[in-house]
């Protein structure tokens, strides 16, 4: 078996910078997600990154407790402090070996902590694209963490619960990048554009 340790470090990093790049005038641009605006999926990110910091510490309670498609998450006063703080506390967590070990819990659910990192770079990483593609921001994940989201992506596509977390498959070219790919198979349509 392989190591499933990765670094979440490098694809925390990006997030933060394209969260830095967010304008205020922005924060109400839609996204790539119908329901939630550019200022709901930086909640989102935010929120997400807690419960996977806290589940990578095995501090289970209320932010590991929590499902995400409770309420509609949404931005505080001070998230431009706050955002990049917690992706660093998020990546420090997952260094540590025992996160991904033994049993830990992430949006209600109890899964292994193998299974609950790779989770976490598939947000990373497609919530990274959400956010570049609704503020027009060119987007290069850490391609680590893009190789892992799409394998576990892959990993799920014929199974039927997908449904519950994902979106239908959305079909791309053979010959598409790897990021194009990832994004389809999360549902997405990676030629998603706020412009008609």
């Amino acid at each position: 078996m392989t190591d499933p340790m990765i670094d979440l470090g490098p694809q925390t990093q990006v997030l933060a910078r394209l969260a830095e790049g967010v304008s205020d005038e922005q924060l109400t641009d839609p996204t790539p997600c119908p329901e939630l605006a550019v200022r709901h999926m930086l909640g989102h990110v935010l929120q997400l990154s807690v419960a996977f910091r806290d589940a990578g510490r095995k501090l289970l309670g209320p932010t590991t407790d929590t499902n995400p498609g409770e309420l509609v998450p949404d931005i505080g006063p001070g998230w431009r402090e706050e955002l990049p703080k917690v992706l660093d506390e998020l990546a420090e967590a997952w260094r540590d070996p025992a996160a991904w070990t033994g049993m830990t819990r992430a949006g209600g659910f109890d899964l292994p902590g193998a299974v609950a990192g790779a989770v976490a770079i598939d947000e990373l990483v497609i919530h990274g694209w959400d956010l570049a593609r609704a503020t027009g921001q060119p987007y290069t994940p850490d391609p680590t963490a893009l190789q892992a989201c799409h394998d576990f992506l892959l990993a799920s596509k014929d199974d039927p619960s997908r449904g519950e977390i994902f979106g239908p498959v959305v079909p791309v070219p053979e010959d598409a990048s790897l990021l194009d790919r990832a994004v389809g198979l999360s549902g997405r349509d990676p030629e998603w554009s706020q412009k008609p």
